[in-house]
C-alpha cells in the first residue's frame, strides 16, 4: 500500500520527470520509510521493556511490614532524581479509588504496531529476496505472506489455548508447554522461510504473544476491576492472579525477542544448519538470565548457577554454529523473470565485474576475508543471479551512497559507483 502511495505521489508530483527519476526518489523515500518505522519501533519497545523490567523488579522487591494498611501486600521504598518514592501494591485493589490512573498499555501496543509495519515494509515488500528461500522450500511470495501472518495468529491461539487448560494453573507446567510450543514454531519457520526471516518471525510471534496479553487479559481484567470499583463492588481477585500469570510469562520472553530482533545482524546464528536448536537454546538463555534477575530482586539472593547454565547453553550455540547447512549449487537459472532484465543489460558484464572483485571477498558463501566465515548480513553477491537479485541493495549502499566497501577497503573507483547507479537505472527503465 506504502509502495502505491509513494510511486502515486512521485507521478503526481513531477508530471514530465523521466520514469527513472521517479522510481529512484520512490527508492529513497521507501528506505527512509523502512528508517522511520525501525526507529519508532526501537524507540517503543525501549519504552515498553523498560517498564516491564522496571515494574517486575518493584513487584518482587516489594516488603511487607505490620504497620501497613489492611489490604497492602508491600511496599518498596526507592530513590531516583533527587527524591524519593514510597510506592506501596494493594493485593486485590485500593480501597478507594484515586481520580487519575497511569496505565501503561501503550507502549505495548505501539510497539507491535510499529514491528508489524516493519515486518511489512521489510520482509513483505521484499518477500522474493528476503522472506522466501527455494532452498529451503518452494513458495509465492503471495503463499509467504499469508503463512507468516496466519503464524502469528496461531501461535497467539495456541498459546491461550494452553493457558485456559488446568495446566495453567500449574506455571512450571505451563512453561514448558510454551517452551515446547515455541521450539515447534522455530522448527517450522526454518523449514519454511530463510533463515534471516525464521528467526524474525520467532521474535514477531513471542512478541504477538506478550502484546496480546496485554490487549486480550491485562488491560480488560484491569478494567473489570476498575469498574467493579467504581460500581461499588468487591473485586474478583482472580482477574488479578491471571494478569499477574500473563505478565509474568512476558518477563520471560523479553530477553528472546531482543535476541530474535538482532540476529540479522548474525548469520552464523541464522545460518547454521540446526538453527531452530539454536533458537531454543536462546529461549533456554532467556529464561536463566531472567531468573537470576528475579531471584535477586525478591530475596537479594544472586543464584550464580543460572550464569553457569547460561554459560554452557551459549557455548551450546556457538558449537552448534560451526554446523553448516549443505552447499547448494552456484547456479544462475534461479534468477526470477522480473531479474532477468537487469541480467541482460550491456552493463552487466562490467558491473558484475566490478562486484565480484570489490565485494565478493566477503560476500561469499565462502569468504575469503581473514577471519571472516560468514557473508555479512547473510548477504551473497558471488554469482550474477546473486546481483541481480540485491540490485536495490547494491544501488543504496554502493551506487548513491559510499557506506559499502567499508571504509573503501577494496578500493571501489567513483567510476564504479557511477556504473552502479547507471546500470540500476537502466534496470529499472526496463522494468
Amino acid at each position: 500500500m506504502f509502495h502505491f502511495f509513494y510511486r502515486l505521489l512521485a507521478i503526481q508530483l513531477t508530471e514530465g520527470v523521466r520514469k527513472v527519476e521517479l522510481l529512484m526518489i520512490q527508492i529513497v523515500v521507501w528506505d527512509w520509510l523502512e528508517f522511520a518505522v525501525r526507529w519508532t519501533h526501537v524507540i517503543t519497545a525501549i519504552a515498553w521493556i523498560g517498564s516491564s523490567f522496571y515494574f517486575i523488579a518493584l513487584d518482587l522487591g516489594l516488603r511487607h511490614s505490620s504497620s501497613l494498611p489492611q489490604g497492602v501486600k508491600g511496599q518498596e521504598w526507592q530513590v531516583h532524581g533527587g527524591g524519593f518514592y514510597n510506592i506501596r501494591k494493594f493485593i486485590i485493589a485500593p480501597p478507594d479509588l484515586p481520580e487519575k490512573l497511569v496505565w501503561f498499555k501503550w507502549e505495548s501496543y505501539a510497539t507491535w504496531l510499529s514491528g508489524f509495519a516493519l515486518l511489512a515494509i521489510v520482509y513483505y515488500g521484499g518477500a522474493e529476496l528476503i522472506l522466501v528461500d527455494t532452498n529451503v522450500l518452494e513458495l509465492s511470495s503471495t503463499a509467504a505472506i499469508l503463512i507468516s501472518m496466519g503464524s502469528l495468529a496461531l501461535g497467539w491461539i495456541a498459546y491461550n489455548f494452553i493457558c485456559k487448560l488446568n495446566v495453567g494453573k500449574d506455571d512450571t507446567r505451563l512453561m514448558l508447554m510454551l517452551f515446547f510450543m515455541l521450539v515447534g514454531f522455530a522448527w517450522l519457520y526454518c523449514n519454511i522461510f530463510s533463515g534471516r526471516a525464521a528467526f524474525l518471525h520467532l521474535g514477531a510471534l513471542t512478541a504477538t504473544i506478550m502484546s496480546a496479553n496485554v490487549f486480550f487479559i491485562i488491560i480488560p481484567n484491569q478494567k473489570i476491576v476498575v469498574a467493579d470499583l467504581i460500581a461499588g463492588k468487591s473485586p474478583d481477585p482472580n482477574f488479578g492472579v491471571i494478569a499477574k500469570q500473563r505478565s509474568t510469562h512476558n518477563n520471560y520472553l523479553t530477553l528472546p525477542v531482543i535476541f530474535m530482533m538482532i540476529s540479522n545482524h548474525y548469520p552464523l546464528a541464522f545460518g547454521a544448519r540446526y538453527n531452530w536448536t539454536i533458537a531454543a537454546l536462546v529461549f533456554l538463555m532467556g529464561v536463566s538470565i531472567r531468573h537470576y534477575f528475579n531471584q535477586k530482586h525478591a530475596s537479594n539472593l544472586k543464584p550464580i548457577w543460572a550464569w553457569v547454565v547460561t554459560f554452557f547453553l551459549f557455548l551450546s550455540v556457538v558449537l552448534l554454529s560451526f554446523v553448516r547447512p549443505p552447499s547448494h549449487a552456484l547456479d544462475d537459472s534461479l534468477a526470477s523473470s522480473s531479474h532477468r532484465s537487469a541480467l541482460e543489460l550491456a552493463k552487466f558484464v562490467d558491473l558484475s565485474d566490478t562486484i565480484v572483485s570489490r565485494c565478493g571477498m566477503c560476500h561469499a558463501r565462502e569468504p575469503l576475508w581473514d577471519g571472516m566465515v560468514e557473508a555479512p548480513g547473510g548477504l551473497l553477491l558471488e554469482t550474477k543471479n546473486d546481483i541481480a537479485q540485491n540490485a536495490k541493495q547494491i544501488y543504496i549502499t554502493a551506487g548513491i551512497s559510499n557506506y559499502m566497501p567499508p571504509n573503501n577497503i577494496s578500493y571501489m573507483e567513483p567510476e564504479e559507483r557511477q556504473l552502479i547507479v547507471d546500470w540500476f537505472e537502466d534496470y529499472y527503465k526496463s522494468i
